[in-house]
């Protein structure tokens, strides 16, 4: 919602809000001169002229409910993003199944370096632009583009990029073929090209499907008309060649790690050449990027052992991620993983563990139900008994709404005293999930602190 904020607040619109939570996001709205209710209830809607809910807002909101039975226009959120989209003659919209936050953060660190005034509007925060949005003054807007219930459907994209088709959202498409139909329509909407990834199998089979126009693909492959060639790697960082139609272009250096980042920032280059920008603006820019929070963000480093927090919540991603790490030069590897939503944990239930299994110690936390009721039968414990060496701290009830943040406090502070006791110097905890997890990971740093400094007295 906030960069639509700044966005809407930016043209002159009159915006109030409401939420359950104070957060940083918050302070930044209310500096705007936003209003913000704590609490959502029927009266907060009063007087308005459109009312923007979130897909997060279950039916039985009361605040959405006021809002249904008040005669105003009612839009979610992904409507009005897609309105958004239109005011804008060159909209980047970038897709994928993993990597959409990084690559629009590397795409938006490039445009802002470069002193380029666009819009964009990022699932993460970027903290070259204080938060995960911006409102600017050129016709350019970089725009992450979600799949969750076909939320990039609602875009009005000029440059459709694409950077892998993966099956997660099951519990809405069903199957990946379902996924595929999806993506070809947000290629097809793009009005001016699609960039795509030409090493992902099911996103060149998406490209081939949609409709004529112009074309350009990245990826490790020599055939790919943008190509990376990896120079060297060391510790976070990786040195690579960029190609283009054969033709060697520029060197560039990345920090941030993994084969994965050199693709988002490939796709990154593609689309900062097609809006016109020079190789050494690019350059720059993606030499000063340090990721976008959640991205494998160094949380802290205490008594010889760091702290790393992470989005993954996709067995893909996860593995992805835990690979990454194996690769750098840790001793142990614990992955902390919070799973996010019933359905998605029940379906992917054997991916999730072959993805945990990459770690040395795999920490499960509680389910959290974010948008669902576990009307399932699926509990952590169901993940955590099939993976060898697992950890978990079992409770009877999972964590449905925010009315159990009491609970998942204590299984927070649980796994923390876990971890404090059996981390040595040299191990990587890794938290990972799209929930709160984040939480722990700054919870952990305390502690640890707490212990060695209880130790040096």
């Amino acid at each position: 919602m906030y960069p639509l904020a700044q966005i809407l607040n930016s043209q002159g619109y009159y915006l109030t809000g409401s939420d359950n939570n104070e957060t940083e996001t918050l302070d930044a709205v209310r500096k705007m001169g936003i209003p913000v209710f704590m609490g959502q209830r029927a009266e907060n809607i009063e007087g308005a002229d459109l009312i923007v809910y979130s897909a997060a807002i279950m039916a039985d909101n009361p605040e959405l409910i006021a809002a249904k039975n008040s005669g105003a226009r009612i839009m979610e959120r992904r409507e009005l993003l897609g309105l958004v989209t239109s005011w804008y003659s060159s909209a980047i919209c970038i897709s994928g199944t993993h990597g959409k936050t990084t690559a629009t953060a590397m795409l938006t660190q490039i445009f802002v370096d470069a002193n380029v005034d666009i819009s964009c509007v990022i699932g993460g925060k970027l903290p070259a632009i204080g938060g995960s949005g911006r409102a600017g003054k050129s016709d350019i807007m970089v725009c992450e583009a979600c799949e969750f219930v076909d939320t990039f459907l609602k875009l009005y994209p000029d440059i459709s990029v694409i950077l892998n088709v993966d099956a997660d959202h099951l519990e809405y498409f069903k199957t990946l073929e379902n996924i595929k139909k999806s993506f070809v329509k947000f290629a097809d909407n793009a009005s001016k090209a699609i960039i795509y990834n030409g090493d992902d199998k099911n996103t060149v089979e998406v490209v081939n499907k949609a409709k004529e126009k112009e074309k350009i693909s990245f990826g490790f492959g020599e055939e790919n008309d943008y190509c990376a060639k990896i120079i060297s790697k060391c510790g976070l960082r990786t040195d690579f060649e960029v190609y283009f139609k054969g033709q060697k272009e520029c060197e560039i250096s990345i920090f941030v790690p993994g084969d994965h980042n050199v693709l988002n920032a490939l796709a990154a280059v593609a689309c900062a050449r097609y809006e016109g920008l020079a190789y050494d603006k690019i350059k720059e820019g993606l030499k000063s990027f340090k990721g976008a929070l959640r991205r494998f963000q160094r949380i802290d480093e205490v008594g010889g052992i760091t702290i790393v927090d992470d989005y993954a919540h996709h067995p893909a991603e996860l593995s992805v991620t835990l690979k990454t790490a194996k690769a750098l030069d840790f001793k142990r590897i614990w992955a902390v993983f919070q799973p996010l939503t019933y359905s998605r944990t029940k379906i992917l239930l054997s991916d999730f563990k072959d993805a945990l299994s990459i770690a040395d110690i795999p920490v499960i936390t509680d389910i959290m139900g974010s948008r669902e009721k576990n009307t399932i039968d699926i509990y952590s414990r169901d993940l955590a008994k099939i993976i060898p060496g697992s950890v978990f701290f079992d409770c009877d009830n999972e964590i449905q709404d925010e009315q159990s943040d009491k609970r998942k406090n204590e299984n927070f502070a649980e796994i923390c005293d876990y971890i404090v006791e059996n981390a040595l110097p040299g191990d990587l905890v890794i938290t990972c999930g799209c929930g709160d997890i984040y939480k722990l990971a700054k919870m952990l740093a305390k502690k640890l602190k707490e212990r060695y400094n209880d130790k040096n007295a």
